[in-house]
């Protein structure tokens, strides 16, 4: 929280002050490396010798679950002429457990080596180039990322390559990239606790899931924008604005002293909201924000809160915060100067908490699913489109008098508003429904209640139902008519769900197909008749595709008949997952993989079935930390972790005929989930397995 909260203030500060980060120390003096290259033929291994002065360390590599730090990297730019290996080799971390920012620590100190392979296409000679960054801090403070860059010439190589002296790799034992992860030709997930997993902590990030999350950021960043936007057109919030405006501009001596009032009234707004989503992360944690998602108990709570919103915003209740917040805010705000400033904007949150707390809770809501610091990015966008126009008018006063005036239609943003949260409520009643399978919600039902909630939105709109607060409907306007219709149209394309069409466009949301009262579809709608191998444990799947659910029995088969095994971790909860199974693993030349070229496990990291007894196990997934895997999820989910170090679903892994994993790698939503990049990763992995078949 402490590193958040500074990196908030910072923001901030640059912002209003103008400070130039170039003027902040660099950690040139600090941490000097060497960069080599080792070839041995078309084998490269870039080496990087790093050499940190007492007292300083940087970043590990591998970085423990909800840490804040920058991890250190070798950057290598894309090139046709070489194919670059995941990971980078390190020397065990120190693993320290810092109590002031409440996470593990994993850093490297003094001397030592980092390694990165690469495997050479080049029949010229050409130059690698990359970068290596880090992160430098001591016990006090950590500098800003550094990032040094380095050109390497690479000889061409092949058969007849003789390579110079100097560019032999040194013979002598080095650690390895194996001896730091999971052996990846064992077949089957072993769960006991191995020399290697103690040096590592779980669910270690990769560089492409830094890429995934920051993706996911800035998804929760713009749908925060538009849902401060949104909150701006509330009647709590719209006639502020020319009201604290005109406040600021005739109550200051100058035009540039009021619209710098005006600016920090603006920085104060997103000061506030920025530390309520601090707050909530610190409160939370970053592992059980992340957990959320499939955790029962919280997506119940989440409907109920949802629901709440939605009573409010229609007109049942006003949710108010104690009115002594409020008068002690009002009073603070009289001292005058940059305090009274914030104590204004403090004010203006308490007095339209009852138009923004319901948005303000539903962006958490969705933020805290996401994890990590969502609700930080969550808050920052809400709160930047509540602060601009109060910045932008105080400048520009002229512009006040092209605002529409208050009236009606600000509530009837607000009802609005109050169904789609009506209906989103029912996606997290969804998840608690089908990670405890207890089949009360399935998709038939689900489909019904989102038809209704929008034919009601859509006679609210043409003005057929009133709520407590609205006013007559004289007429209706071209954007309420549009919107009207808008929902109309999406109640017919709704219709056909109900009968087992697919719903593309909401796929993700409503429970999939198999969940429901008539998996197989009705009047030919659905899938047609139950997938299943004879003689083997298999379910029925996504268009119909037999799935295993057991690693070793589906491994089995797939030595059996030949064929590569496609594992598939997934989740029943999983958004995603439903998005690829609905949008992608469908479409022509990827069905006809996945029907009958491959042997699919799916493995369902949130289900909550017990295990057998003996099965039960207690892994250490960092030093002095210990898990009880009782439960089918987490044995799977432990599976991921320590094998492939990914937390997020999908993923997608495709065996060889060996049980080893073959040379595609892996294939996620976030990289593969268009139909051409998800076919070329399976084609890939085809060519990889009868090129290992022919080997055997």
């Amino acid at each position: 929280m402490n590193k958040l909260l500074s990196f908030a203030l910072l923001a901030i500060i640059s912002i209003s002050n103008g400070i130039i980060f170039s003027q902040i120390e660099l950690p040139d003096d600090k941490v000097k490396a060497t960069i080599s290259l080792n070839q041995d033929d078309c084998s490269l291994e870039v080496a990087v010798d790093v050499d940190i002065v007492e007292g300083w360390h940087i970043n590990s590599y591998w970085l423990p679950e909800g840490s804040f730090s920058i991890p250190t990297n070798i950057n290598i730019e894309k090139s046709k002429n070489y194919k670059i290996q995941a990971g980078v080799i390190e020397p065990p971390p120190i693993l320290e457990f810092d109590e002031m920012a409440d996470e593990m620590m994993s850093y490297h100190h003094h001397k030592f080596k980092l390694k990165k392979k690469l495997t050479s296409k080049g029949k010229k000679d050409y130059l690698l180039k990359g970068t290596f960054s880090f992160q430098t801090c001591n016990d006090v403070k950590c500098l800003p990322e550094f990032e040094q860059p380095f050109e390497l010439k690479v000889k061409a190589c092949g058969p007849k390559l003789e390579l110079k002296e100097e560019q032999k790799p040194v013979d002598k034992p080095e650690v390895t990239e194996e001896s730091q992860t999971t052996d990846t030709t064992r077949e089957g997930p072993q769960l006991d606790v191995i020399d290697d997993a103690k040096k590592e902590v779980k669910e270690n990030q990769t560089s492409s899931q830094n890429e995934e999350e920051s993706k996911s950021f800035w998804l929760i960043f713009i749908i925060s924008f538009l849902s401060g936007f949104a909150a701006l057109l509330t009647p709590c919030v719209f006639p502020m604005i020319p009201m604290t405006v005109s406040f600021f501009t005739k109550q200051s001596k100058s035009k540039a002293q009021g619209i710098r009032n005006a600016i920090i009234y603006g920085l104060s707004i997103i000061l506030i909201y920025v530390l309520l989503g601090t707050l909530v992360t610190s409160i939370f944690g970053y592992d059980a924000l992340n957990a959320l998602s499939t955790n029962v108990t919280f997506n119940l709570i989440f409907f109920l809160l949802l629901i709440v919103f939605a009573f409010s915003f229609m007109g049942a209740f006003e949710i108010r915060l104690p009115s002594s917040w409020l008068n002690k805010a009002d009073e603070a705000s009289d001292k005058g100067g940059i305090i009274g400033i914030f104590f204004m904007a403090l004010a203006l949150a308490l007095v339209s908490f009852s138009c923004t707390g319901p948005i303000v809770g539903t962006l958490l809501v969705e933020s805290a699913t996401i994890g990590g610091v969502a609700p930080f990015v969550g808050m920052f966008g809400f709160s930047l489109a509540l602060a601009l126009p109060f910045g932008l008018f105080a400048a520009f006063p002229g512009w006040m008098n092209s605002l529409p005036k208050s009236g009606g239609w600000l509530n009837t943003v607000k009802v609005v508003l109050g169904f789609l949260e009506f209906a989103f409520a029912f996606k997290f009643l969804s998840n608690a429904d089908l990670v405890v399978d207890a089949h009360l919600l399935e998709r038939e039902l689900f489909i019904a209640i989102w038809i209704g909630v929008f034919l009601a939105l859509t006679l609210y709109l043409f003005g057929f139902i009133r709520m407590p607060h609205d006013s007559p409907v004289e007429y209706l306007s071209v954007g309420r008519t549009m919107l009207g219709l808008s929902s109309l149209i999406f109640v017919i394309y709704l219709l056909p769900g109900m009968w087992g069409a697919p719903l593309n466009l909401i796929s993700g949301f409503p429970p999939p197909i198999t969940y429901s009262e008539s998996p197989q579809g009705f009047g030919g709608g659905g899938m047609g008749a139950p997938a299943h191998i004879e003689g083997e444990e298999t379910h029925p799947g996504p268009h119909n595709l037999p799935l295993f659910h057991d690693y070793d029995k589906a491994l089995a088969y797939a030595k059996k008949v030949g064929k590569p095994l496609f594992i598939d971790f997934t989740g029943k909860a999983c958004v995603n997952c439903r998005k690829m199974e609905g949008n992608v693993w469908g479409k022509p030349g990827v069905i006809d993989i996945l029907r009958n070229k491959v042997v699919i496990v799916s493995l369902y990291v949130d289900d909550k079935t017990e295990l057998p007894k003996a099965e039960h196990k207690t892994v250490e997934y960092a030093p002095g930390k210990f898990k009880n895997i009782t439960e089918v999820g987490e044995k799977w989910s432990y599976f991921q972790a320590s094998k492939y170090k990914k937390n997020t679903q999908p993923y997608y892994i495709m065996i060889g005929p060996k049980g080893e994993d073959l040379s595609n790698g892996g294939a996620d939503y976030e990289h593969h989930g268009s139909t051409k990049l998800f076919k070329n990763w399976l084609d890939e992995g085809m060519k990889a397995y009868e090129k290992a078949n022919s080997n055997k």
